[in-house]
């Protein structure tokens, strides 16, 4: 079987490609690399450009026998979208379509897709279910939530079976190191904790107002690995998941917990060599008070859940951040020949 990753270069992408390998399912990658890592399609299929290029699409499709397709392909930082909207309705829509044409022309059978717990209305709590109201806050979210309205007229007028996967926050890397974040100064929390952990400067805790018991924003921290199978649980389960909700289908992927950020810099100085200092500041553009999945429809449908603590996603993100470094300086670097 083999299973086409969009955005397969890049930390979720290259992570669910990593666990299809553990359990024998050949991933093919598409990546324009811009910001994906090449190493860590070394020894991989590979095709790089983007899931826009609709000949390239057809290429890899012809050439692969491609029985389901995960798109984590998708520009995903916050403030970023705000400053340049077009650009992300480009990446995130545009492209997109291109892509589910040429899957439903090559008669793919299923398609999962990265979605964002991003896209809730915190009206109805902190906890959210599927049912809970979409009220995207940045234009990232609401291509989100777009793409997903599309994906079910979609899977409503054609063979394809569509499960959207609402993403929480992920941390972490492969427990054995071979593929994680790539990005040596990412803009999420935990990457900033790090940040500032490795040079010894103060953390900033970016919005101190929210209705939380703690004042700062509330997160679902859960561990990539975990988050990497629950893809492939999804492709295990489709019959069930078509049983209770025909071709499409949404549902959340997290924890079922709420950390809050101070919270999590409480955490992450029990794992750090020296903890780090924090102080308040005003929250970002595009932030949003946030909150955590209630996860009982993936652990009935998926038979899935976390299994991993916030602890080992910020022990695990250290130890990646300390390895980065030489990955980055090692074109030959391969994930596949890391020793276990």
């Amino acid at each position: 079987m083999a299973v086409l990753i969009t955005g397969g270069a890049g930390f979720i992408g290259s992570t669910i490609a990593t666990r299809c390998k553990d359990q024998g399912i050949e991933p093919v990658i598409v990546d324009d690399l811009s910001t994906g890592l090449k190493q860590f399609t070394n020894g991989r299929t590979f095709y790089q450009g983007q899931v826009g290029d609709r000949e390239l699409l057809r290429k890899i499709l012809a050439e692969n026998d491609i029985e389901a397709i995960i798109h984590c392909a998708a520009k995903i930082v916050v403030p970023e979208s705000t400053q340049q909207p077009l650009s992300y309705y480009e990446n995130n829509i545009s492209q997109g379509i291109v892509l589910l044409e040429e899957a439903i022309a090559a008669g793919v059978k299923a398609f999962v897709f990265s979605s964002s717990g991003s896209i809730y209305s915190a009206e109805d709590g902190y906890e959210f279910n599927e049912d809970t109201k979409v009220d995207p806050h940045s234009p990232y979210s609401q291509t989100k939530a777009d793409f997903e309205r599309l994906l079910k007229a979609v899977a409503a007028s054609s063979d394809l079976q569509v499960v959207s996967l609402r993403y929480f926050n992920p941390i972490g890397c492969d427990p054995q190191y071979r593929t994680g974040l790539q990005i040596e100064h990412p803009s999420h929390v935990l990457g900033k904790i790090l940040e500032k952990a490795a040079d010894k400067t103060t953390f900033t805790v970016t919005g101190v107002d929210w209705p939380t018991r703690d004042g700062s924003g509330v997160r679902d921290y859960i561990h990539v690995w975990d988050l990497a199978a629950a893809h492939l649980a999804v492709l295990d389960n489709l019959s069930d998941i078509r049983e209770e909700d025909g071709t499409f289908s949404v549902i959340n992927v997290g924890t079922g917990d709420g950390t809050t950020v101070r919270e999590l810099v409480d955490i992450a100085n029990t794992v750090l060599p020296e903890p780090i200092e924090s102080q308040d500041g005003p929250a970002r553009p595009g932030d949003v008070v946030g909150g955590f999945a209630n996860v009982d429809k993936s652990k009935r449908l998926l038979k899935w859940e976390a299994k991993l603590s916030i602890q080992q996603g910020v022990a695990d993100s250290l130890e990646w951040s300390k390895r980065l470094a030489s990955v980055l300086a090692d074109e030959n670097y391969a994930p596949d020949l890391v020793a276990r």
